[in-house]
């Protein structure tokens, strides 16, 4: 057996449903395309992706010595729809990536176990990537064979749909390539159409400022009033370009790794637990989760807007009490929720609490004119002209 079969040999015993290989320069494009996209702006408030753009434009900016990147895929294709829960007014969504154990953490382990052992039987020096340095992992997947970017932006795979979490090992050794996957999105548009806030300028193309994933997770400040409605019950992160992509008729959920299963806790949470959160009781909850990255004011910040979304009565207590939370972000959303829970609640308590309210974008909420607490009232960001 040559080494590039017993490395795949080997990266599948390690848990991994798909592995490629790629030369270090097979993606040239690359670098061109990230700044188009840095330059329109896209990008949001992801300052650190604009820090290390040389870098991450190729594997050799980053290492000169790399001559092959290794590209793999661990499943976690979910047992149930992700989609399921829509709608379920207190009911929290929380990502399908998110449910179980950090895959920071699961991905890397495997990665390293994979490079000890072709630093064994080969040789060679290794570096190992798992989404936090700046490697830009699906154009090399695609280089690499492992699947295509989609018109999600988002890799797609012909055996596990769009459930892959992807690393890299970049390695001095000259390895046999595998050949690019070539585009088989074809005239399928189902991912562009479910995206509830339209974060699609044109295919292939995201904005993230418009992306519930972004708007949940990187975002760092109070959600824009044009997404809180489109946001429904996701309070962390948005799956539905993903699950609504044909090709997933094929991912096998059996095959995903165990520690991505989701967590009884996580699976479908009630917005009135995450709401009586202190950051003690965060920490404890998402202890192991890639949420606990976000902290517990934006999660808090995430399950108000669900609250305010919801219609449910039994959330005003909630929403009342975390007027007086100490952070202004949490207190701005809880200004919201309470606009579209009980108007009458607000008022009263917008008379009582204006006028000693001293942070700005809190008192920007409260003094919104009643119509204006439903985002659809609210004029879009203007697309992105298309390409890239």
């Amino acid at each position: 057996m040559d080494i590039e079969a017993a490395l795949k040999a080997e990266a599948a015993a390690l848990g991994f449903v798909a592995c490629g290989i790629a030369r270090a320069d097979a993606a040239p494009e690359t670098a061109a395309r990230l700044a188009e996209w840095l330059a329109s702006g896209a990008h949001g408030d992801m300052l650190w992706m604009e820090e290390r753009s040389g870098q991450r434009g190729s594997p050799a900016a980053l290492w000169p010595e790399v001559r092959s990147v290794i590209m793999l895929g661990m499943s976690y294709a979910p047992a149930e729809n992700p989609m399921a829960l829509e709608g379920e007014g207190g009911i929290g969504r929380i990502s399908a990536y998110a449910r179980g154990q950090d895959y920071h953490d699961i991905v890397k382990k495997a990665l390293k176990a994979l490079a000890r052992w072709l630093v064994a039987k080969a040789g060679g020096d290794v570096k190992v990537f798992v989404d936090t340095a700046p490697v830009m992992e699906k154009p090399l997947a695609e280089a690499a064979g492992l699947g295509w970017q989609g018109k999600h932006s988002n890799l797609v795979s012909r055996e596990q749909g769009s459930w892959l979490l992807l690393g890299a090992i970049m390695t001095t050794l000259e390895l046999t390539p595998d050949a690019r996957h070539r585009d088989s999105c074809g005239s399928c548009d189902a991912c562009q159409r479910a995206c509830p806030t339209d974060a699609f300028p044109a295919p292939y193309r995201i904005d993230a400022r418009r992306c519930i994933s972004y708007l949940t997770i990187e975002n760092k400040g109070p959600i824009p009033l044009e997404f809180r409605a489109a946001i429904g019950n996701r309070v962390y992160g948005c799956d539905d370009c993903l699950a609504v992509c044909p090709w997933n008729k094929f991912a096998a959920s059996a095959a995903a790794n165990r520690a991505f299963h989701a967590r009884a806790e996580l699976a479908a949470p009630e917005i009135g637990d995450l709401l009586e959160m202190d950051d003690p009781a965060f920490r404890a909850i998402f202890s192991g989760s890639p949420i606990k990255r976000i902290g517990r004011d934006r999660m808090v910040r995430n399950a108000l807007i669900v609250a305010g979304n919801s219609g449910a009565a039994a959330l005003v207590a909630p929403a009342v009490r975390l007027l007086d939370d100490p952070s202004a972000l949490v207190r701005g959303a809880a200004v919201w929720a309470l606009s579209r829970l009980d108007p009458a609640a607000f008022a009263r308590e917008r008379a009582a609490r204006i006028d000693s309210e001293t942070d700005e974008t809190v008192r920007a909420e409260w003094m919104l004119p009643p119509d204006m607490a439903d985002a659809r009232s609210v004029e879009p960001i203007s697309a992105l002209p298309a390409g890239g």
